[in-house]
């Protein structure tokens, strides 16, 4: 009978970091399983890479690791290479590339409207900016847009002779929202094609250099524009948006899925509208249910990053377009995005 188990080699591989992540090859899904024969182990991997350095750092951390556990007498670690080909609308996720003078560019997403997506993307972004990083904010909802409202910005943006959008900045983080190129309650009425060129210049010509972070506030689903923004940038992971109740985390499971397909990390869940603190007697009251986030980001083998209460003080600091994070710090919503944060920080350093 082997001295050794399966929880005993996946634990050694958890110090086994991706190249250019502080997360573990573990917890990204990377290793799909484990054989043990006596004193030998082989560990299947699957990644989808166009740099042949990342697999092959992988397998050289893996073995050194592995090999370094008393009485392994030899270690094994094969990978599938996955490379996508391109598809008839245009390059494969892997094809996408690098934002010039951006470290990480981070997706909010959710499979349903409803779920304060928008919010968690503005708080998080000052909460970002707050802890010292360079932090922009990419209002991807083209139909409706309401980073502008949220972070109380309501000119146009300026351009250069290169045709380079400035973006606008307020409460120290870049904002580009399509809401700054509309009147006031005038609709976006925008066909597939016309989506998807927004979407790409927002991403391509907009003035993003020097930021740590890079944050897109994408629509609810999974369609059109979330599928441009993968096939354009290279995206350093997404965080899935939710409340505790099932039907929302249906649409949640949806949302990890499709970043599953396209080869993008998804880097945590966050339980939004999770409860309600009365401030008259402080007592929680569970009005979506408890308990759901947590079960479910389980069940995807992912991190909850942060459980953000309903709060009156967030609505109202939203409305008046200083988002809580930055207006009231003490607030437990607000204290809950800055610990989302600090978890970003210590996943993606800037």
């Amino acid at each position: 009978m082997s001295a050794f188990t399966e929880p005993q080699i996946l634990d050694t591989l958890k110090s086994v970091r991706y190249p250019g992540f502080s997360r573990d090859i573990v917890s990204f899904g990377i290793v799909k399983s484990v054989r043990i024969d006596g004193d030998s182990v082989t560990v299947q991997m699957a990644l989808a890479t166009s740099d042949p350095r990342v697999p092959q750092t992988i397998k050289d951390d893996s073995e050194r690791l592995l090999l370094a556990l008393p009485g392994l007498a030899s270690a094994r670690v094969l990978i599938d290479i996955q490379a996508p080909a391109a598809g008839p609308q245009g390059p494969a996720p892997n094809a996408a590339t690098h934002i010039d003078g951006v470290k990480h560019v981070l997706a909010i997403a959710s499979g349903k409207g409803g779920v304060g997506k928008s919010t968690v993307a503005a708080n998080l972004a000052v909460a970002l900016d707050l802890a010292g990083a360079r932090v922009g904010l990419c209002d991807c909802d083209m139909y409706g847009p309401s980073i502008g409202l949220m972070f109380g910005a309501v000119e146009r943006p300026m351009a250069t002779e290169q045709n380079v959008i400035i973006p606008i900045t307020r409460h120290g983080v870049k904002l580009m929202s399509m809401g700054f190129l509309l009147d006031d309650d005038s609709p976006a009425i925008l066909r597939g094609p016309m989506v998807t060129r927004y979407t790409q210049q927002f991403l391509r010509q907009v003035d993003w250099g020097g930021l740590d972070f890079l944050i897109l506030d994408l629509p609810p689903g999974t369609g059109d524009i979330q599928l441009t923004i993968v096939q354009t940038v290279a995206l350093a992971g997404a965080l899935i948006v939710t409340t505790p109740q099932e039907v929302a985390l249906i649409d949640a499971r949806k949302a990890a899925a499709m970043f599953a397909r396209v080869n993008v990390p998804v880097l945590g869940l966050i339980e939004n509208m999770s409860y309600f603190l009365s401030p008259s007697d402080n007592v929680r009251y569970d009005i979506f249910g408890r308990g759901g986030g947590e079960k479910e980001a389980r069940r995807l083998g992912v991190p909850l990053l942060g459980q953000i209460p309903i709060d009156i003080s967030t609505r109202e600091s939203g409305d008046l377009g200083r988002p809580i994070a930055l207006s009231d710090p003490g607030n437990p919503a607000a204290q809950a995005f800055a610990q989302v944060a600090h978890t970003l920080r210590q996943f993606l350093p800037p």
